[in-house]
C-alpha cells in the first residue's frame, strides 16, 4: 500500500523540485524515490538517527531526513531528499506533509470501504453504524445508490479496477468485491437525482466491462438508501433483483428492484403454494398441453395489450385466425384471454409455472 501511495505523490513533487526525494521503511530501505534506481537499496545513514527528537528531522553527510509515524524509538517512515542545506530541509519537510496526508487519506479511504462492506455484510451492529461513522468522519445521510454486478461466464480480476475507473472520487463512492463473481458499487447521488440515473450509470457499468473486458454481467439495482442502516437492505434488493431476474428478465442485463412487479411476490411464494395455484387454474388441462405456437400467440397477444387487430399484425395472421386461436385456448383451459380477469390469472399462471422450472432445475 505505502509504496504506491508514497510514489504518487514523489511523481508530482518531481517537477516542482531539482532534488531526489524518497521514502524509506523502519529498516532503512528505500521503497519509493524519483530516483528509480535506488527503489530496494539500503540507506545506510539512516540507521544512526535518533527518534526520540520531537521535530523528528535530521541530517546526515548527503540527505536530509524527516520521520514519519513515530512511536518511542520505532518510526514506521522516513522522507529523505538530497542534500543537508536549508532548501533540502524545507523540500523535507514539505514532502513529508505530503506523504503523511496521502497516507492519512488513504488510510482513512480503506477503512471507510471495510466499514461499508461490514454494513452491507451485516458485520456491524446497527447501533455501532454512527458511533464508526462519527469516528470516520462519514457523512450518515445522503442518498447512495446500491449496484450488484455479477459476472456471468467467467470472472475476470481486472473486473473491479475496470468498474473502479468510473468512480474516481474514493471518499463518496465505493467498490467492494464480495466475491468471485460479485462486486458492489456504493455511489453517493444527490436528492435531485432520479431512478432513471441510476439505470444510466448501471448501463455505463455494462458498457465498460462488455467493451474492456468482453464480459457478460448482469447488475442488480436495489432501492435508494436514505441512510447508512439501510444500505444492507439496498444491498440485498440487489441481490433480490438478480435473482428474480434470472426467472422473469432472462434477457435483461440490467434489473432494478423497484421495476420487479408482480414476480417478485411469486420469488417468495412457497413452491407447495404455487403447485396449488397451478392445478386449480387449470382444471380442465395442464398447461403442458399447450402447444410452442399457441403459446407464441399468447405472449405475443399480452405484449400488445390484448389487442386482437395489432397481434394478429405482429404474428402475420389474420384477424379471424387469431380469434380462431383464442377460442381453441378458452376450449383447453377454460380462460377467455380477451376478458381482462382471465387474462390477469393467465398471466400469473405463466409466471408462476416459469418459476417452478426454475426450483426444478436448481435442485439438480
Amino acid at each position: 500500500m505505502s509504496s504506491r501511495v508514497f510514489q504518487s505523490v514523489i511523481v508530482q513533487m518531481k517537477e516542482a523540485t531539482d532534488r531526489y526525494v524518497g521514502v524509506a521503511d523502519e529498516q532503512g530501505f528505500v521503497i519509493a524515490s524519483s530516483e528509480l534506481s535506488m527503489i530496494g537499496s539500503h540507506l545506510d545513514d539512516l540507521q544512526d538517527i535518533p527518534t526520540d527528537s520531537a521535530e523528528q528531522i535530521f541530517t546526515s553527510s548527503v540527505r536530509t531526513y524527516k520521520i514519519l509515524g513515530a512511536t518511542g524509538l520505532r518510526y514506521e517512515h522516513a522522507v529523505f531528499v538530497a542534500g543537508n542545506d536549508e532548501v533540502a530541509r524545507s523540500v523535507c519537510i514539505l514532502a513529508a506533509i505530503a506523504m503523511n496526508e496521502a497516507r492519512t487519506n488513504y488510510e482513512e479511504k480503506h477503512n471507510k470501504a471495510t466499514f461499508v462492506k461490514n454494513i452491507i455484510s451485516d458485520n456491524i451492529l446497527p447501533g455501532d453504524v454512527y458511533v464508526r461513522a462519527k469516528e470516520l468522519h462519514f457523512v450518515t445521510d445522503v442518498p447512495r445508490a446500491v449496484f450488484l454486478v455479477r459476472q456471468l461466464e467467467h470472472s475476470d480480476v481486472a473486473a473491479i479496477e475496470v468498474i473502479q475507473s468510473l468512480f474516481p472520487d474514493r471518499q463518496r463512492d465505493f467498490v467492494l468485491s464480495v466475491s468471485e463473481t460479485d462486486i458492489v458499487v456504493i455511489k453517493e447521488m444527490t436528492y435531485e437525482e432520479s431512478p432513471e440515473s441510476t439505470k444510466i450509470i448501471a448501463q455505463r457499468i455494462e458498457n465498460a466491462m462488455r467493451t474492456e473486458l468482453q464480459t457478460k454481467i448482469v447488475v442488480g439495482i436495489g432501492s435508494t438508501a436514505y441512510h447508512l442502516r439501510e444500505l444492507a437492505d439496498r444491498y440485498k434488493e440487489a441481490q433480490v433483483a438478480i435473482d428474480v431476474g434470472k426467472v422473469f428478465e432472462t434477457e435483461k442485463a440490467i434489473i432494478s428492484y423497484e421495476n420487479l412487479g408482480i414476480g417478485r411476490i411469486i420469488y417468495q411464494l412457497p413452491v407447495t403454494l404455487c403447485e396449488m395455484f397451478l392445478s386449480e387454474v387449470f382444471k380442465k388441462s395442464p398447461i403442458e398441453a399447450l402447444d410452442a405456437d399457441t403459446l407464441e400467440t399468447i405472449n405475443k397477444f399480452f405484449e400488445n395489450n390484448l389487442n386482437v387487430s395489432e397481434t394478429s399484425r405482429k404474428l402475420y395472421v389474420h384477424r379471424n385466425t387469431l380469434v380462431y386461436r383464442l377460442e381453441k385456448i378458452k376450449k383447453i383451459t377454460g380462460l377467455d384471454l380477451r376478458e381482462f380477469d382471465h387474462a390477469i390469472i393467465f398471466k400469473v399462471a405463466m409466471m408462476v409455472k416459469k418459476y417452478l422450472d426454475s426450483q426444478s432445475v436448481s435442485r439438480f
